[in-house]
């Protein structure tokens, strides 16, 4: 008996097909895009403008440094940062008119009547050059939630809402009562210390 030989097999379409199929993938995949952090910046001064000076009360302004360990001083206090949110919310409020937090000033709202708020406050973020990325982005986490925890409480003593789910109107008074006040510098070499 002879043997058979087994036809071959025609290949000469794979590489087409593949290409085909990585083609298909790659514009029917959608692919994460990093939104980055949401800031607001001031608007630019007009050419030939001097930049006024400004004189700010020391007890306004909460610095919040990250240094190149990753520990966080806020204010005086090396704090955790599980601390940190709460240290921030303490700071806004200041609920027991602490004379070295910022001045209470009462202000009255639409629809919300009379809120004492710190409508001077500022929190200056500050790291060191070697502060890793994800310390950074931790901080920057604790500060956002700081803000939203304050306006997500006001909403629901105000309005009987979360904050989210408060007309556009609403949580723009909300967001007049606690502005988002974070200032951030340029890195510098602060050290271990």
């Amino acid at each position: 008996m002879a043997k058979r030989k087994v036809p071959g097999i025609n290949a000469s379409s794979m590489a087409d097909i593949s290409f085909l199929l990585l083609i298909f993938f790659l514009v029917t995949t959608s692919m994460n895009v990093n939104s980055g952090l949401s800031r607001r910046l001031p608007p630019p001064l007009p050419p030939g403008q001097k930049q006024p000076d400004v004189e700010v009360n020391r007890r306004n302004v909460l610095v919040i440094l990250i240094n190149s360990q990753n520990q966080i001083l806020a204010g005086n206090n090396v704090v955790a940062i599980q601390e940190l949110k709460q240290t921030v919310k303490d700071f806004i409020t200041n609920p027991t008119n602490d004379p070295t937090l910022p001045v209470i000033t009462p202000v009255k709202f639409p629809e919300i009547g009379v809120v004492n708020v710190a409508k001077d406050h500022v929190i200056s973020l500050q790291n060191d050059r070697g502060t890793d990325y994800q310390a950074y982005i931790e901080v920057q986490n604790e500060l956002v939630a700081a803000y939203n925890e304050l306006r997500d409480e006001l909403a629901l003593n105000k309005f009987g809402a979360h904050y989210n789910a408060c007309t556009q109107q609403q949580q723009d008074i909300i967001s007049d009562v606690y502005p988002m006040k974070i200032s951030e510098a340029e890195p510098k070499n602060y050290g271990g210390q």
